[in-house]
């Protein structure tokens, strides 16, 4: 009878889900293909330059600060002659340090328009959407009651992972675009250590690496999800050829919930993976 066949049911409910799951992914590029300047309306990037003076004030007093400590660690250095080459050297450290002081925020919103650029430009709406295949779905739709009842429950455990990996992919690209806000402001103190000596300004080289992670973590974001979803689209596994059709599609969808899962933690990781592959 009809009303024990649940492969349609089954068919709409991970439709249903990977509808989601593509709707999530589509959000995810275009907000990693957004700078935070325009980021909610521009409306949170409009509290940091409100708060950036402040923070420009404080790191130019600290220019003066970290120059004199550089000018007396080097002029007490009995191994180091005061010539005119290294009196030039600490003046052309003190201009940079300044410039970078006052035009921070600059500098971080051309970086931000390039990585945006070069997201777009990996996604441009070619990435693979995510679908069952044909054949799965008629396995599907002529299954048994006892098939297609254990295959009801595993697709709505699918979709609970899901759904939940897809807030939380949400979740890990929302809270890069705090990262990024909040280290902004901070920025104009970190260059204002370039001022002084070779340990100090060690300083602002941790920090210029650290924004890089972050900038570029958008790419590898990016990249994660448009390989992973290959992978889901790729087909059965290899290792599915001696089992019934049933039973092949019951590993075709688990190995999409793993696949999905991986990709979140790819996002989940992409900083790390970033920080690695660049050496920062």
């Amino acid at each position: 009878m009809d009303i024990f066949k649940l492969g349609d049911k089954i068919l709409a409910l991970l439709e249903m889900v990977f509808g989601f799951w593509n709707n999530q992914v589509s959000l995810v590029f275009s907000m990693l293909g957004q700078s935070p300047v325009n980021f909610k309306g521009g409306g949170p990037w409009q509290v940091v330059e409100s708060i950036e003076p402040i923070f420009v004030g404080v790191g130019s007093s600290l220019v003066v600060l970290f120059f004199v400590i550089g000018f007396c660690s080097e002029s007490v250095d009995v191994r180091e002659e005061m010539r005119f080459e290294v009196i030039l050297r600490m003046l052309i450290r003190l201009g940079l340090a300044e410039w970078f002081v006052a035009n921070n925020v600059t500098i971080m919103k051309a970086f931000f328009t390039t990585i945006g650029n070069l997201v777009n430009a990996l996604s441009a709406g070619q990435y693979t959407t995510l679908a069952i295949d044909s054949t799965q779905a008629d396995i599907i739709k002529n299954l048994g009651f006892g098939e297609s009842l254990i295959m009801l429950i595993l697709a709505a455990l699918l979709s609970i992972i899901i759904i939940i990996c897809g807030f939380f992919m949400i979740y890990t690209v929302y809270f890069r675009f705090l990262k990024l806000m909040i280290i902004v402001p901070i920025g104009s103190i970190a260059f204002s250590t370039m001022a002084g000596n070779r340990n100090v300004a060690h300083t602002a080289s941790s920090y210029t690496k650290y924004f890089l992670s972050v900038v570029f973590e958008a790419v590898t974001m990016a990249l994660a999800i448009v390989i992973c979803n290959a992978f889901i689209n790729a087909g059965l596994p290899s290792f599915t050829g001696n089992y019934e059709d049933w039973a092949q599609t019951l590993i075709y969808l688990c190995e999409m919930t793993f696949t999905i899962a991986l990709t979140v933690g790819s996002v989940k990781g992409a900083q790390s993976l970033t920080n690695k592959a660049l050496g920062l």
